[in-house]
């Protein structure tokens, strides 16, 4: 007999879960987010960083904040391409799926 508590303002795909359960559909989707948000701030800085660099109208200072702002943009999405890349090499090198975690020991 199941008698866990049940929240009322989930809704029926995450009030059933069991915390394991839970978990395992948390953290690939937490990963995913973080990719999807690192991507929109890329693409965020970089226009930022050329509307910089077009507005600068030859000021050498500003040139080079708007250069700086597009070089670290590029480093920042290189680290998280870089990060994709490692969480798929651990995943075929170990045989698990990081972005579909699975817990079942402990349940």
């Amino acid at each position: 007999m199941d008698q866990g508590i049940k929240n009322p303002a989930l809704g029926e795909g995450v009030r059933n879960l069991s915390g394991t359960e839970f978990f395992n559909k948390l953290l690939p989707n937490l990963i995913s987010l973080s990719f999807i948000v690192g991507a929109i701030i890329f693409v965020a800085i970089i226009i930022v960083g050329a509307i910089q660099w077009i507005i600068s109208g030859g000021d050498k200072a500003a040139i080079e904040s708007a250069k700086s702002k597009i070089t670290n943009a590029v480093i920042g999405l290189v680290i998280l391409l870089s990060l994709f890349a490692i969480i798929y090499i651990l995943e075929n090198f170990f045989g698990i799926k990081l972005l579909e975690l699975r817990i079942n020991f402990l349940e």
